[in-house]
Order: structure tokens, then C-alpha cells, then sequence
């Protein structure tokens, strides 16, 4: 097996203290199975520079070190994904448009048992707030852009029943009338920015495959998505977007990318479903999660590009027509039916390499 030329038995103090001053070993690379330790076929000396007064910026990945400031053992490696509970909405609702980020987050409109609503809530990564109210009151209705700088678009009307073409535009505290977009429609797909938006899919008089771009002032006609279809969400920005699962007369599972001009085939999902949430800034990089099969699941999915990966974690309550934003990294999922109208939100955190406390002294 080698020689290995310090114990570490040696440093184990009283009370279970590590000491890791006078640390200095070598372990030859001849030890390490590369059957079973993947793409491994070294490990570096353990020397005193293993030992610190704070974190190193930019650790590599699988590198442990003592903290004698904090005098605790840290380590740079892999941690899970996952979803969490987040703060509750003031209002359960449905069929709600969503922009901004996890820790900057806008939800706006949606349906409620009573009927549709023009009410907003802001979130700080941890509680929602009431924030101003729409001028047009309507759910089924798309949002993209930011806290701060939002676009609320189309949707449908209560009383009297109706699409709407509206679009409306928010500061962080009100919101102002914009161009209206040519198709009135709801159920459909939105994302980008306040000035760079996209809208497609959705219904008006049937199953749409209509794409409308957004430039701050007006909307003008894009390319055609290859397959109309509604309850549908999209991600990305207005010149490298993604439009995935949706409705026919069934669940969907195809994907679209769009370049700015037109669309082309995508992968597929492996779950063919509805009324879903999404998240993601480009074409390459998607995440869906939840929505309707049926029945409804909490399934996510990653999108690189090429193809969608099934995470092993799914949402904590499966549901459809709830709100959505973020990215792949870091999304939200809010209201919804689960099975009743709800105010629960869901956070998702990707597995990402991070520092972390092994032990301490």
C-alpha cells in the first residue's frame, strides 16, 4: 500500500481537537483504484500550507484545510441539490406570472377562488410582500425582467370574459402601461427583459405558435414555434430561449430553441406534462419542475443544451399553474394547485461546489 509518512493519529488532541500545524505526508498516486475512484490518479502532499489564517478565494475541488482564525476544518466539495420551503404568498392563487430571481422575486396576477386578481408580491429570499397593483386584473397572463424592471403581459380577463393584449411595465413600485401585443392570448410562455422580451404559445382562438418580441415600447412578430400549444413555460432571453412541455390534446414533452429569429428541435423531456414551472437564462441552461401529467408530479429536469437530465430530487408537493422564476441554479415555484389553490413556495438550490465546516474545535 505505500508509505505514509505521518499519522494522523498523531494529531488528535484531547477532546477530539484536530491539530493540523505540523501537518506533512505524502500518499503515492500507486495507491489510488482509478476503477473505482473516478478520473483520480493523483492526491497531493499533505503539507503545512494545508493550514491557514482564512479560506483560500478559489479552493479546488476535494480541497480540505484548517482554519486556525476559526479553528475549524473546512473542505471545498460537491453539495446536493435540493428543494426547500420558502416563505408563504399573503394570497393563494394560480395561474400567476413570475419574474426576478430567487432572492428578488415578482409575482403578479393569477387566479383566485373568486376571480382574477391585480395583485403583486415581491420576495427578499425568504418573505413575501405586497407590492403595487396591476391596472388590469387577469390570470393565465406571462411575466418577464426583474424585480425592479418587470413586464406583465396578456392573460385572461374575468368580467367580461376575454384575452387580453395588455401589457403593463413596473419600477419596483408601480406599474405603467406599454405596448400591447398583437395576439391576445393566455396560458402562454414569456421571458427576457423589460426592454428584450419574448412571448409565444398559449391560446386565443386555439392552440397557438405565435412569437411576439418585445423592444420596451412595442411588440413585433418572431419566428413561428414549430409545434402551437398552451399551459406551456419558457426560460432564457430573447435571442437564446427555451420553450418546453405544454398541451396539445396531451402532455407534451418537446423542446424548442430559439436563436433571436427562429426555432429549432430540442431534447425532449422525460416527462411529458403541463401548466409546469421553469427557470433558466439561455437555451442551454433550463430547469422544469412540476406540473400536470397527469396527475400532477414534482419531477425536475435539467436542460444543457442537448438533452434533459432527471434530477433525483423532486419538489416537496407536486402541482401545476403555480408561478416560476430563476435560474437553473437557483429557482422558485410559487401558488399553484396542490390540489387546492395554495400560497406555498418551493426554492431550488442545483448541486453546486461550495465551502463547508467539516468539524470544529
Amino acid at each position: 500500500m505505500g508509505i505514509r509518512t505521518r499519522s494522523f493519529a498523531n494529531n488528535i488532541l484531547s477532546g477530539g481537537v484536530f491539530d493540523a500545524t505540523d501537518l506533512d505526508g505524502a500518499l503515492p498516486s500507486s495507491n489510488i483504484d482509478n476503477t473505482s475512484v473516478t478520473n483520480i490518479t493523483a492526491v497531493p502532499a499533505l503539507t503545512s500550507t494545508t493550514t491557514v489564517a482564512s479560506d483560500p478565494p478559489a479552493p479546488d475541488a476535494g480541497q480540505i484545510w484548517y482554519n486556525t482564525t476559526d479553528r475549524v476544518l473546512r473542505g471545498y466539495i460537491l453539495s446536493a441539490a435540493s428543494w426547500a420551503t420558502g416563505g408563504n404568498m399573503n394570497t393563494a392563487r394560480s395561474a400567476i406570472a413570475g419574474a426576478g430571481t430567487q432572492t428578488a422575486g415578482l409575482a403578479t396576477g393569477g387566479e383566485t377562488p373568486v376571480a382574477g386578481t391585480n395583485a403583486t408580491e415581491e420576495y427578499d429570499g425568504a418573505a413575501w410582500t405586497t407590492g403595487g397593483n396591476l391596472a388590469v386584473s387577469r390570470y393565465a397572463l406571462a411575466g418577464a425582467g426583474t424585480q425592479t424592471a418587470g413586464l406583465a403581459f396578456t392573460g385572461y380577463i374575468s368580467t367580461p370574459p376575454a384575452n387580453s393584449n395588455s401589457t403593463e411595465e413596473y419600477d419596483g413600485a408601480a406599474w405603467t402601461g406599454g405596448g400591447n401585443v398583437a395576439t391576445a392570448r393566455r396560458f402562454l410562455a414569456g421571458c427576457g427583459t423589460q426592454t428584450a422580451g419574448l412571448a409565444f404559445g398559449g391560446f386565443d382562438t386555439a392552440n397557438s405558435n405565435s412569437t411576439e418580441e418585445y423592444d420596451g415600447a412595442a411588440w413585433t412578430g418572431g419566428g413561428n414555434m414549430a409545434t402551437a400549444r398552451v399551459y406551456v413555460v419558457g426560460a432564457g432571453i430573447q435571442t437564446s430561449a427555451l420553450v418546453f412541455g405544454g398541451y396539445t390534446t396531451t402532455a407534451v414533452a418537446s423542446t424548442e430553441e430559439y436563436n433571436g429569429t427562429s426555432w429549432t428541435a430540442g431534447g425532449n423531456l422525460n416527462t411529458a406534462r403541463y401548466a409546469l414551472g421553469g427557470a433558466g437564462t439561455s437555451e442551454t441552461s433550463g430547469l422544469a419542475f412540476g406540473g400536470n401529467i397527469p396527475p400532477v408530479t414534482g419531477a425536475t429536469e435539467l436542460y444543457d443544451g442537448t438533452s434533459w437530465t432527471s434530477s433525483p430530487v423532486s419538489m416537496g408537493t407536486g402541482r401545476n399553474e403555480g408561478g416560476s422564476l430563476g435560474t437553473q441554479a437557483a429557482a422558485l415555484f410559487f401558488g399553484g394547485f396542490a390540489p387546492t389553490r395554495t400560497t406555498a413556495t418551493e426554492e431550488w438550490t442545483n448541486a453546486a461546489l461550495v465551502t463547508t465546516t467539516l468539524g470544529a474545535s
